[in-house]
Order: C-alpha cells, then sequence, then structure tokens
C-alpha cells in the first residue's frame, strides 16, 4: 500500500492480552495522539489512508488489532468479548503507551466501543469523531421498564435471517464465515459495503472490485482471517445482550465529549427506521449535547473511510485540529 514504509508494528501487552498495534506518525511528547477503532469483519488496516493523511500533518495515529482480530488475543469464552473487555483493553492500551487522553476515531464496531469508553472514561478522551453507527441507547444500554433486550429489538425489526440475530447461536455463523473461504467472504463484504440490502452475508456471486479497493487490500484482509477464523469477530455480536445489561448503570448518561459523527447515505446504519429523525432532529443532539454536528456523505456505503478516504481524511482532520494548539 502506498505509504507503507511510515506504519510501525508491534505488539502491547495490555488488560491481560498481547495487542498487535500499528502505529504512525510522531512519537514525541507533543505530537497529540490519535486512537482508531476498526469494526467488523476489519483490521487496523482499515484506518491506512487516515493514518498516512494524519501522520503527515504531525498526528501520532494509534491502530489496534482489537480483541479477537489479526495479531491480537482471542480468548476462546464467549463472556471475555463484552464491552467492559474491550474498553478496558483499550484503556489499559492507552497506559501502557502513556497517553493520558487521546482523540478517538471508531468505525462499526469500533463506533460502539468509542460510544462505551466516553460513556465510561470521559476523561481520557479529548474529542470523538465516530463513522456509521451512532449513539443508540436502546440497543446499547437497558433503560427504563419498556426496555428490550438488544437481540429482540433486531429479531422484531429484521427478523431472525438478520445478521445480529444469525450469529448468536455458536458455531452457526462460523458454517458460513470459515477460515478457508476468509478471501472470498471478505472480498464479498467490503464490495457490498453493508448496504441496506446486503446485511452481512457474502452472497453468491464474486462482485468486481470498485475502485477504492485493490486485490492487494482484499488479500491482506484475507490472510488475518485465514489465520484466524471469524469466531472472535462474532463474539462481539453475541455480547450484544450481555453489554447491554452490563450498561444499565448509565442509562441516563449523556456522552460528554466533543464530537462528529461521519455516515453514508447507503449505509445500512442509515436506514434504520427512525435513525434520521434521531441524526437530525434533534434527538442524537440530546444525547450527545458536545455534538458539532453530522456529516452525511452521498454514494457512500458502510465502509466509510476506505471508500471516501480523503473527504473523510480531511473532515477528522479539521475537527481535530480545532483541539490541538497551531503553530504561529
Amino acid at each position: 500500500m502506498e505509504g507503507a514504509a511510515a506504519i510501525r508494528h508491534r505488539t502491547v501487552e495490555a488488560n491481560g492480552i498481547c495487542m498487535h498495534v500499528a502505529e504512525a506518525g510522531g512519537e514525541g511528547e507533543d505530537a497529540p495522539a490519535v486512537l482508531f477503532l476498526h469494526g467488523f469483519p476489519e483490521l487496523w488496516y482499515s484506518w491506512r489512508h487516515q493514518m498516512e493523511h494524519l501522520a503527515a500533518r504531525g498526528f501520532r495515529c494509534v491502530a489496534p488489532d482489537l480483541r479477537g482480530y489479526g495479531g491480537t488475543t482471542a480468548p476462546p469464552d464467549i463472556e471475555s468479548y463484552t464491552a467492559f473487555h474491550i474498553v478496558g483493553d483499550v484503556l489499559s492500551l492507552l497506559d501502557a503507551l502513556v497517553l493520558t487522553k487521546v482523540f478517538v476515531v471508531g468505525h462499526d464496531w469500533g463506533a460502539l466501543i468509542a460510544w462505551y469508553l466516553c460513556l465510561f472514561r470521559p476523561e481520557r478522551v479529548t474529542a470523538l469523531v465516530n463513522t456509521s453507527v451512532a449513539f443508540m441507547r436502546a440497543v446499547m444500554i437497558r433503560a427504563g421498564a419498556g426496555a428490550v433486550k438488544t437481540t429482540d429489538y433486531f429479531n422484531q425489526a429484521y427478523g431472525p435471517t438478520y445478521y445480529i440475530c444469525r450469529f448468536q447461536k455458536p458455531g452457526v455463523a462460523e458454517e458460513e464465515f470459515c477460515p478457508a473461504n476468509a478471501r472470498y467472504i471478505m472480498r464479498q463484504i467490503l464490495c457490498n459495503r453493508f448496504t441496506a440490502g446486503a446485511a452481512g452475508k457474502p452472497g453468491s456471486e464474486e462482485l468486481p472490485l470498485p475502485d477504492w479497493l485493490t486485490e492487494a487490500d482484499v488479500d491482506y484482509f484475507a490472510a488475518a482471517f485465514e489465520k484466524t477464523g471469524f469466531t472472535g469477530a462474532i463474539n462481539y455480536y453475541r455480547n450484544m445482550d450481555r453489554n447491554w445489561e452490563l450498561a444499565a448503570p448509565w442509562a441516563d448518561a449523556k456522552v460528554q465529549v466533543p464530537t462528529k459523527f461521519i455516515v453514508g447515505d447507503g449505509d445500512l446504519t442509515y436506514n434504520y427506521a427512525g435513525i434520521q429523525d434521531y441524526l437530525h432532529k434533534g434527538g442524537f443532539k440530546a444525547d450527545v449535547p458536545l455534538l458539532e454536528d453530522v456529516v452525511v456523505i452521498p454514494g457512500a456505503g458502510h465502509f466509510i473511510q476506505q471508500e471516501k478516504a480523503e473527504e473523510v481524511s480531511d473532515i477528522i482532520y479539521n475537527f481535530l485540529a480545532k483541539f490541538t494548539p497551531q503553530p504561529n
């Protein structure tokens, strides 16, 4: 990939596991640090464009493979993939890197973890740029007497064939997402972009690569999942109900961190029932009071930081630059 020489790799012990971390940019004490959190089924590599962009502008970029992904430990127990575990990994990683406070950029599951991080430990986050997955209190946190369990919500809204519902029973999803088919699966998921009609199904016909994705990119993702399989990644979904319960003490909490939110108009997550009213008519702002704005990118699907790399990189940089000292 272009700029690959600028990426440094190392393994860091954090929260009882070993985390593979990719880094780029300034290592000095004065370099503002950005923590990138990837989604499903991705890796640190999803942020390659943004890391190059921000590193060239004086930021220190830190992008781990999250628990269960790539070169990071994948514990065997399903219960080891709760939001508490993943946020704990992130905080322990920051401590190991001696980073007291960072910018956070999240996508998909990384966005969910970023929302939880900002609820649980807002003092560690200078500002947040989240993409694709909004703060959805009803599905993230048990709140109120009429609360509906996360998997029940998705089952009622989209039926048992919806990918989140299909992922719940151990072993079932693994038959579809097997390591031997990792390259085909990654190619299909990235190409269909988790649009409203694609919903996490690899599909049966091989799709042509879009102009933002190369065979080398697919190879990178495929090599990792051929080695690890998809179980660690799928276990995040198997803890959604558990996260919902664990987060109950934050039922009324607001996300008190300066925030920018970016989403593609073709993303499945932008077409959930009621989500656009929530994002644009005050509900989102009420839950995230320091929200600057919501940026909707026309023509973008779910993998927005890869599909619209330059545009997303510029938006992130312009927002984070507001919180960093500028040279005279």
